[in-house]
């Protein structure tokens, strides 16, 4: 998010102004590992405000400058438009005879052009739309492509006013220098191992805390470490099969991407989640849909047996006194209605309405996993929620729906104080997200029914158990 935020902006190296937005919550997760207890109201402030300022001065420390020629200033609506996974290039105007070749590519039965803006950074065709979304994508860019061959990008896109319009946009991809340099650049095998070998070595330190094992011991017994590959294994083969959901789908589609990567954290869980990067447009709202809905779908179908079987090796505890949020040595199950469903059906009569669960170390990376999920399918901006809900309503109503469930989760840190940090994380997410090349063209029904589950799997994930249904389970 840093990176398509500010990259363009200023100097300043992203991954300085990323370590800087993280240092709260690395200070945060270092000081729960080691003490255990509630934060301190003045060490939430204080990081938070701290990071703020520190953010602010290096960003306007590498400020570009404002460049002084006059340019037409861009609309929302051809901002969003112009892709951002191709490098940002200028637009050469078009010469009188190239206009009238743009011109005669839009017949007046499929969509008739009515003008043509010049941005800086793109080109946008506005007219009428005379027959269907697919039929006239297919035919404006056919025809587009006969003239000016891979020149542009053609984008078609939703007005906030309700009507599609084209978007030309300059294919960085198309210059011939780029074609094979760029390939050996997308697939990094060297350093996904690395990367991967290394997470597995600190998340396997942090599974040998979680089952117990302090640090003393490993000096005299080296081996007892890897009492920390249960946690370890599971944890990262939830977070791989999330992404390799995203990969395998991408692929499937043709969408240029990376390789998994995960990103390796020596304190709180052992790793910071993974990622993999699209580096070509997605072509319509089909694929953004299918590719965003992948991950979760699949870490949540993984995550489900390793629940259970977490669970079943877990210890019913005493409820104590000061409940914890997502304490793994006294978890209350309540605190997600899906966790409190499953705890009932594999511990039963164990688990009562004063019972706390000593989770076992599968059991901890399977309730992380059910987090990854929930994370990832809130419906705002970039993340995969965004992008399904993006998929399925257009973005002008996504954008509505990313600003509602802001509001929605800050509601929700008042009954469940732990997510407040992540209803902070949201404010700075944007809400506006990338077009698909067709981002016109609606989704059939059978994803539609597929996106209402997955958000009603987020509800189910996040909230917690109502009372009156905690008294029916008896839990």
């Amino acid at each position: 998010m840093v990176q398509r935020s500010v990259a363009d902006m200023t100097r300043t190296p992203v991954w300085l102004l990323w370590l800087v937005l993280m240092m709260p919550v690395m200070i945060w997760s270092f000081w729960t590992a080691k003490n255990g207890s509630k934060l301190p109201f003045a060490l939430v402030i204080t990081p938070l405000l701290i990071s703020s300022i520190t953010y602010w001065v290096l960003f306007q420390w590498g400020r570009k400058p404002v460049s002084n020629k006059q340019t037409p200033p861009a609309t929302p609506q051809s901002q969003s438009a112009i892709n951002p996974t191709a490098e940002s290039l200028p637009v050469r105007p078009l010469e009188a005879e190239e206009e009238k070749l743009l011109r005669n590519c839009f017949s007046w039965s499929v969509y008739y052009l009515q003008n043509i803006e010049y941005l800086p950074q793109a080109v946008i065709c506005r007219g009428q739309l005379k027959t269907t979304s697919t039929q006239a994508y297919e035919r404006i860019k056919n025809n587009i492509e006969s003239q000016f061959g891979d020149r542009f990008l053609i984008i078609f896109q939703e007005g906030f006013n309700g009507k599609p319009f084209f978007v030309l946009v300059p294919n960085s991809q198309a210059r011939k220098h780029l074609t094979t340099r760029s390939q050996e650049k997308l697939t990094k095998p060297g350093l996904a191992l690395t990367l991967l070998f290394t997470t597995l070595v600190t998340t396997t330190l942090i599974g040998a805390q979680i089952a117990g094992i302090k640090p003393d011991v490993w000096s005299s017994n080296p081996s007892a470490i890897l009492q920390g590959l249960p946690y370890a294994l599971g944890l990262m083969s939830i977070l791989g099969i999330h992404e390799l959901g995203h990969y395998l789908t991408a692929r499937f589609y043709k969408i240029r991407s990376t390789l998994p990567y995960f990103i390796p954290m020596p304190f709180f869980l052992g790793t910071f989640g993974a990622f993999i990067q699209m580096r070509s447009p997605v072509p319509n709202r089909k694929a953004l849909f299918d590719v965003s809905i992948a991950g979760p779908i699949a870490g949540f179908i993984f995550t489900l047996p390793l629940l259970f079987w977490g669970l079943a090796h877990s210890q019913v505890v005493p409820l104590p006194e000061q409940k914890g949020f997502l304490d793994p040595n006294a978890l209350n199950p309540k605190y997600s209605f899906l966790l409190g469903l499953a705890a009932k059906i594999v511990l039963g009569n164990q688990l009562t309405s004063q019972s706390a669960i000593d989770l076992h170390p599968v059991g901890v990376a399977a309730c992380l996993g059910l987090i990854v999920t929930a994370l990832n399918l809130i419906p705002v901006g970039q993340l995969d929620g965004g992008h399904v809900i993006h998929a399925m309503f257009g973005q002008k109503t996504a954008m509505v729906i990313g600003q509602i469930s802001r509001l929605l989760f800050l509601l929700l840190s008042l009954v469940q104080p732990g997510v407040f940090l992540w209803a902070i994380i949201l404010l700075f997410v944007p809400l506006m997200d990338e077009p698909a090349l067709n981002d016109v063209t609606e989704l059939d029904n059978k994803r539609d029914i597929l996106g209402l589950i997955a958000m009603a799997l987020l509800i189910a994930i996040v909230l917690p158990v109502p009372q009156a249904i905690a008294n029916l389970l008896q839990i």
